[in-house]
């Protein structure tokens, strides 16, 4: 699995509920320009559209070597999903406060184009701030460990 693009923002801004993978609908020049390794989705979320799915913002530039059929680089992209995958997010996201937020845009194994999306509910400040102390006293933890363990032999 060769990783194009990754949304290192969404972990902070989001707790991820549930993770799925969906194939994306490209032209030839996308997937030209994707193989380049040239891909954004920093911004990139997905809505519910009668009975599909649509990603957004997600931003693949134009192909170096393409012509006049080059693509628009932030136009809107069907997602493939089951029926039941898209019944159930329907569900889901009938709740308040839930997004589909894209987290990884790859190629797997057989080489075809991949995004990972995830249902994902807005942090508050509080949420933040608590992941802050939980990792810095994680980081500290180990370290503490770590120098207790270097002073004594082994063996």
């Amino acid at each position: 699995m060769s990783v194009i693009a990754t949304n290192r923002k969404a972990h902070h801004d989001y707790a991820i509920l549930e993770t799925m993978e969906a194939g994306i609908v490209l032209t030839g020049t996308e997937v030209k320009s994707l193989r380049n390794g040239r891909a954004t989705i920093n911004d990139a979320f997905a809505r519910l559209d009668k009975d599909e799915v649509w990603l957004f913002n997600a931003h693949i530039p134009e192909y170096s070597h393409g012509n006049i059929w080059n693509h628009n680089p932030t136009r809107q992209r069907k997602l493939l999903l089951h029926r039941d995958q898209i019944h159930r997010l329907m569900g889901q996201m009938a709740t308040k406060g839930k997004a589909l937020v894209a987290l990884k845009l790859y190629f797997n194994k057989r080489n075809v184009a991949k995004v990972e999306i995830a249902l994902a509910e807005g942090k508050t400040q509080v949420d933040r701030r608590e992941d802050i102390k939980r990792r810095t006293a994680e980081r500290e933890m180990a370290q503490a460990m770590s120098s207790a363990f270097k002073g004594k032999k082994r063996g």
